[in-house]
């Protein structure tokens, strides 16, 4: 057994030499978007049973934020050099243009013939990117502010409260989860080796039990709207007070179930922990299977309903996550996802464009 005292991997990250991934993080990345992937499964779902909804509520309040967490965490180098410039292009702004176009070819496909290209209205779950690229973007301005975390709350408030801030580029998302990539700028090792305490380990028990029982409660009092943080104020029908209370409360409780789920995840290297390289290939990718299930209405057949039915589809989406994650698939999808594109950019080399097939060494990405 583990003395109490030992430090999670990232609390050793500081000696680890460049290039080196860390299994803590990488442990943590594979766990939030296989809660990604089972979120979405659960979504259509969640209105069958007052359980469900809870269990949904649960998960949607923090997997995203622990998952934005660690982006922010894993950002905290990018000062806007011309090579990080060009692997903020090449790895997040790209992708966004290939897998938008692939989107709309395949909602065409699926369901409307008519379909435009709007690159400014991300197609489901793309906004990710979007809102990366901005983050990213901005780091080096949060990184001298001052009073970062408050300032980037302030920004998800005053959005929540401001319905002309539109769906163009999904807006109101980016800033609502802004406080989370923000804070996780602030973050160092000695942070994550505080949540990996045996004492807070043990807290993170009885805390999410209570989050569940909470969750039970408000399902058939709130609308798990909150949790998507794409709505202002208006939309969801409340005052702007109520509107700016529910940020702050949303923020909070995202903030105490990702210490919660941080505290355990595996500090050491499993089986799982290669997959966490590729957690943003599985983000992208599961949204065919997760939208094809939606559109043909496959959440109508019978054995779909029955409790061995969502277990069993619980169990394969899961899977499916963890297949996304692999090296084959990455090594698939990689000309979409982490394109060489020395033609585009001065400098070749100079700025980290790999070239002649060879890629720099790569430590974590943000996501």
């Amino acid at each position: 057994m583990e003395r109490p005292s030992a430090l999670p991997a990232s609390a050793k990250a500081a000696g680890r030499p460049a290039g080196r991934r860390d299994p803590f993080l990488d442990n943590a990345k594979y766990l939030t978007i296989v809660l990604v992937g089972v979120g979405h499964l659960w979504a259509p779902m969640q209105g069958d049973s007052r359980a469900a909804g809870a269990l949904y509520a649960t998960v949607y309040a923090f997997h995203m934020p622990a998952f934005i967490v660690i982006s922010g965490y894993l950002s905290r180098s990018y000062e806007g050099t011309p090579r990080q410039i060009v692997r903020l292009v090449t790895g997040v702004l790209v992708p966004y243009l290939a897998f938008q176009t692939v989107y709309t070819l395949f909602m065409r496909w699926l369901d409307n013939p008519q379909r435009e290209f709007h690159y400014q209205e991300p197609g489901f779950a793309l906004w990710f990117l979007v809102a990366l690229f901005v983050w990213r973007l901005t780091t080096p301005v949060w990184k001298n502010l001052r009073w970062p975390v408050p300032v980037a709350l302030a920004i998800a408030v005053g959005a929540s409260v401001t319905p002309s801030v539109g769906n163009d580029l999904d807006l109101m998302r980016i800033a609502q989860f802004l406080p989370f990539f923000v804070l996780g700028l602030q973050l160092r090792p000695e942070h994550f080796a505080l949540v990996q305490q045996r004492a807070a380990r043990w807290l993170a028990v009885p805390v999410t039990a209570c989050a569940l029982l909470l969750a039970y409660w408000a399902v058939p009092r709130m609308s798990s709207g909150w949790f998507l943080r794409e709505k202002s104020a208006a939309e969801m029908g409340v005052p702007a007070w109520v509107g700016a209370t529910m940020v702050l409360a949303v923020f909070g409780c995202g903030l105490v179930l990702t210490a919660c789920f941080l505290a355990w995840v595996p500090r050491r290297h499993m089986w799982f922990t290669t997959l966490g390289a590729g957690t943003l290939y599985a983000y992208l990718l599961h949204v065919y299977p997760i939208k094809l299930s939606r559109e043909l209405d496959w959440y109508s057949l019978d054995w779909v309903g029955h409790p061995a039915g969502r277990v069993a589809l619980t169990v394969l989406v899961a899977a499916m996550m963890t297949l996304l994650c692999t090296s084959p698939v990455r090594k698939l999808f990689r000309p979409l996802m982490e394109p060489d594109m020395p033609w585009f950019f001065r400098g070749g080399r100079r700025t980290g464009v790999a070239t002649h097939g060879k890629r720099p060494r790569r430590g974590h990405r943000a996501a």
